[in-house]
């Protein structure tokens, strides 16, 4: 771009602004945060890190802080300055006369606003301020939530438009929405209508909190706070508020106009200060040891504990939303209540508040989480299904929903592209930014060119295959691995690179630990030694394969999935990356190779120091720990991914990221030479049993823990008899691996570990 954005300033360090200058400070900005007090702004990174706004702690070294009246010359020579003060136009306009005076030409200044429109904020403001001003309203929390709603007014300069959407897109990883300057925008207009909706519909229904929650999230594909956890988030006093704007905002006959944004139960809890989580209590509170949680009775306005959920409506239905919205029993009226009546509304705002319906159901999906956004739902229900539903309770049906259902349904694929319905009854293909491939619309135009039960193998462009797991959570079975092999050698026959990815929110979350326990228990140990040894076979053939192999990596990526990444030519990570070694959590040490690319990893490392003793303390430290990054920067810190790893910061860009690096890499590629690993010998496991022991002294490890540590110490150390004057072959390591890990699962306490986190998604400490 013309302008890149390399310096920017917050003014407001509340809540969102912190979170905003934090993850600024995410992308490599350099950032100034001011408050009316530099304490103020001071607070505001130290929430943010104790909350995880950056993605690395060390990047709140980025950030300035300061007070606004002593301090604003220093945004000065900023390339974006962002509004993020009280939401009320005389503080806001002050504000911008000021840094009118004060910022640089060029430079842009945006609002995060989200009640008040564009044309008030800028009206009598200069023309040159007007040409670079904007509304770029965030969601909480700025690092995780991927929507930015982006407003330009008549005035607005293009080319800010367009430098701000590369910039969010690009280095922010955001989905940039355009919106219309209109009430609430996109999220909040459709979103604060469906809470208050779902909340006063639970009041009146005499429901459960616990049943509202389940009815809301489970079917619809909603995040599983449902509707009361959402409220308690956002803050009960915080809801009318926002309520009454948008009434105040909209014209007579919207929707909105006809809620109750203050109901007696919830002028209750405003006045009893049961606000939501940010006073400690809301629809839910934990009691003072945090080990019960309480929610309200609805009709009372009590608390009671809570309990697990016994809905006629939910198992009747079986998760089919359909089916749930026709059930008669009170839960299935909440739903057909609820979201028949929040369908209808989206439906009733295009072309009001957007000319399409992607860009709705962009909103919904990234700034609430929702799986399927409301257009994408309606079809799944039935166009000309909802439209009947409407008519026969005497509600109105919108010409937009009336006209999805003369054509049976909002979205459509023509020419192997997905469409979606105007309208004027015309189809408009979904528009794609460069430099996004998704394997959902790769499918749309073309089949993979192979396929199994377990995975899929695309045709990614330009001599680049893309294999995807299949398997639920794209766990390892050996029907898995078998299918990796398969694809490898299809790969070395039509392709000159692959790439091991796909678009689901976890890489791999390992081996599936039922199939291992169960491969023990009904089939013995040589059976296990089989899966254990095609595991090592299949990683080894990724390592030295002919062609380079690129891991993209996003979201989970434990154990197995961790491992095989570790035996890629290089990885292509998304910046929100949970990647670790967590085999020690079950009782076992990494058994596919984790142990032995750790050990060369820490040994070629820049902050390690030489010699044959301090990588393998640590890789123990790391290993031992089952360490789990919080970031793909800070698994690049921990050592599981290289400095010439990539990053992305924007998921729907990873695979084509990956895409460019493997075909860099492809260039001339020679598969790497058998590696040999310098082993630290019997000082190295002296001084890891030093460190274990330490640990068992102070409490921190359990007899178990001392047992699986041992053997984890012995492996990387090369074991007693090693010698680090003599570098050894992989493959002795790897026999080291096998054989440990084979005598830690055939303990009792081991295969306690792996029932117990089996059964309930939690380590056992023994």
């Amino acid at each position: 771009m013309n302008a890149p954005i390399q310096k920017a300033a917050v003014i407001g360090a509340g809540v969102m602004g912190a979170g905003i200058a934090a993850h600024l400070a995410n992308a490599g900005l350099q950032v100034v945060l001011l408050d009316l007090e530099k304490a103020q702004a001071d607070a505001g990174i130290a929430r943010q890190l104790k909350a995880g706004g950056f993605m690395d702690p060390a990047f709140a070294a980025r950030v300035r802080t300061g007070a606004v009246a002593a301090d604003l010359p220093a945004i000065a020579d900023a390339d974006w300055i962002i509004e993020a003060v009280a939401e009320k136009l005389d503080i806001k306009q002050a504000l911008y006369r000021d840094i009118e005076k004060t910022r640089k030409p060029g430079s842009l200044v945006s609002s995060n606003t989200s009640t008040i429109p564009l044309a008030a904020l800028t009206a009598g403001m200069p023309e040159r301020f007007c040409g670079d001003f904007l509304i770029t309203h965030f969601f909480n929390p700025p690092r995780i939530m991927r929507l930015l709603e982006l407003v330009s007014g008549p005035q607005t300069r293009k080319e800010a438009t367009e430098t701000l959407t590369y910039f969010a897109d690009r280095q922010l990883g955001k989905s940039v929405v355009h919106c219309k300057d209109t009430p609430g925008f996109i999220g909040n207009r459709i979103g604060n209508y469906w809470m208050v909706v779902a909340q006063n519909e639970a009041i009146r229904l005499g429901l459960d909190v616990e049943e509202a929650d389940a009815i809301i999230s489970r079917p619809f594909g909603i995040p599983a706070t449902g509707i009361f956890g959402l409220l308690d988030l956002v803050g009960i006093d915080l809801m009318p508020m926002i309520l009454r704007i948008l009434q105040q905002a909209t014209p007579a006959g919207d929707a909105i106009q006809d809620c109750d944004a203050e109901p007696p139960l919830i002028a209750r809890m405003i006045r009893e200060n049961r606000l939501g989580r940010k006073s400690g209590a809301g629809f839910v509170r934990l009691s003072a040891d945090r080990r019960q949680r309480d929610v309200i009775d609805l009709a009372t306005g009590e608390y009671r504990p809570q309990r697990s959920v016994a809905s006629e409506s939910l198992q009747a239905s079986q998760g089919d939303p359909r089916a749930l919205m026709e059930h008669p029993a009170p839960g299935g009226q909440y739903a057909a209540a609820v979201m028949e009546r929040a369908l209808a509304y989206a439906a009733a705002l295009v072309p009001e508040i957007a000319d399409t319906p992607f860009d709705i159901d962009e909103a919904m999906r990234n700034g609430y989480g929702w799986k399927q956004g409301p257009f994408e739902l309606m079809d799944k229900l039935g166009t000309d299904w909802l439209a009947q539903r409407l008519q026969a309770r005497g509600l109105p049906v919108p010409p937009y929903l009336a006209l999805a259902a003369r054509h049976g349904s909002f979205y459509s694929v023509r020419d192997g592209r997905r469409a979606c319905l105007l309208p004027d009854g015309s189809h408009q293909p979904l528009r794609q930014a460069p430099g996004v491939l998704l394997l959902g619309d790769l499918a749309l135009a073309q089949q993979p060119v192979a396929s199994w039960s377990t995975a899929a193998l695309w045709d990614l462009g330009d001599g680049v295959a893309g294999l995807a797991f299949r398997t639920k959570m794209n766990t390892f079975n050996p029907t898995l691995l078998e299918t990796i092999q398969a694809a490898l050698a299809h790969t070395q026959e039509h392709f000159q690179a692959l790439v091991i990815g796909s678009d689901a929110q976890a890489f791999s979350a390992g081996a599936d630990l039922r199939v291992f326990l169960e491969t023990l228990e009904q089939h013995g140990q040589p059976a296990l030694e089989r899966f254990l040894d095609l595991g090592h076979g299949t990683f080894q053939a990724i390592k030295y394969a002919p062609f380079p192999v690129v891991g993209a990596a996003a979201g989970l990526a434990l154990g197995g999935g961790c491992e095989i990444l570790l035996h890629c030519d290089a990885i292509q990570a998304h910046a929100e990356l949970s990647m670790g070694l967590v085999e020690t959590r079950i009782g076992v040490i990494p058994g596919w190779g984790g142990c032995k690319e750790m050990l060369l990893r820490m040994q070629a490392a820049s902050g390690v120091p030489h010699g044959p003793v301090a990588p393998s303390i640590a890789a123990f430290q790391l290993i031992a720990a089952a360490r789990v990054s919080s970031s793909a920067f800070d698994a690049r810190r921990l050592g599981f991914l290289k400095d010439s790893d990539g990053i992305t910061m924007n998921r729907s860009r990873l695979l084509a990221d990956a895409k460019t690096k493997a075909l860099a890499l492809a260039r001339d590629y020679l598969p790497p030479e058998p590696a040999c690993v310098t082993v630290a010998g019997a000082s190295g496991l002296a001084a890891l049993k030093n460190l274990i022991a330490t640990e068992t002294l102070a409490g921190r490890a359990t007899p178990h823990d001392d047992v699986v540590n041992t053997a984890l110490a012995e492996v990387l150390s090369g074991g007693a008899d090693a010698d680090p004057l003599y570098p050894v072959a992989e493959a002795a390591l790897l026999k080291l691996e096998r054989s440990a890990f084979l005598e830690l699962l055939a303990t009792p306490a081991s295969q306690a570990r792996v029932r117990h986190m089996l059964d309930t998604g939690k380590p056992l400490r023994n």
